[in-house]
């Protein structure tokens, strides 16, 4: 069986519509990012710079890297469509400085980070003709092991009662457990934590919270009664069942 190349993020457009993610991941077909995404693009860089600086003891503070986060907004290094009826680059660059600052204050400190955006090239697993790539953002230690953290911006991070949106997320964390003990070497055996920063334009909704998932890599794995998410992506990819999914909000031409 030949083996297809996927990133982790690709995995959530094939279970949400397959017929995006054969266009993006199959076809190569490409599109601007939008502002949104890049306002979370330059967070990731900004938050990583400061982790990455603590965990080498260097010291730099929240604002010396706040310089990435305004590098990724003004100079990105992909096409950006800004849509300027809804987020200008100058609201953009506001509200990631307002997140990193929050994040570098309220959270940062609260973990026990052990690596940040660990990269693994390739994890083939050839009975299912899949091979798995991509990025963690952090490695966490805890008094019980490690566990992975991932980062998450929207709209629709955090509720207002400081709830962190957990659901659709579990396939990609998931992946990342597994990309992360392959990467990293370390055993991944506590459960995944999301670490929300809800984007809006106000202080209000400006806001950062934790959320654990568990049992992800199980979901993606499955057992012999019970096939898991791997081998219904695996179907398929190799029977080329590339369907749209009309009730997916980013199903269209």
């Amino acid at each position: 069986m030949k083996v297809v190349t996927i990133r982790a993020s690709a995995l959530r457009d094939l279970m949400d519509c397959p017929a995006r993610f054969e266009a993006k991941h199959i076809q190569g077909r490409r599109m601007p990012k939008g502002g949104k995404a890049q306002l979370g693009t330059a967070i990731h860089k900004s938050t990583a710079a400061f982790d990455s600086s603590t965990l080498a003891g260097q010291g730099l503070t929240a604002d010396e890297c706040t310089a990435a986060l305004v590098d990724a907004i003004h100079k990105p290094e992909e096409d950006v469509a800004w849509d300027h009826t809804e987020l200008k680059p100058s609201e953009a660059e506001s509200i990631g400085r307002a997140l990193h600052t929050r994040y570098c204050a309220e959270i940062a400190p609260t973990q026990d980070y052990v690596a940040i955006e660990v990269k693994c090239e390739a994890l083939e697993l050839t009975d299912i003709g899949i091979a798995l790539t991509g990025s963690t953002d952090r490695i966490r230690r805890t008094e019980a092991g490690f566990g992975v953290s991932d980062l998450k911006t929207g709209g629709r991070a955090v509720a207002a009662d400081g709830h962190v949106e957990t659901a659709g997320h579990a396939v990609q964390l998931g992946v990342y457990e597994l990309l992360a003990e392959h990467g990293s070497g370390l055993p991944i055996t506590e459960p995944a934590r999301i670490v929300g920063m809800q984007t809006g334009k106000t202080a209000k909704g400006q806001r950062v919270g934790t959320a654990e998932v568990h049992s992800a890599r199980e979901m993606l794995i499955g057992t012999a009664d019970s096939p898991g998410v791997l081998e219904h992506a695996s179907k398929l990819i190799h029977g080329g069942i590339f369907f749209g999914n009309p009730n997916s909000m980013l199903c269209h031409e």
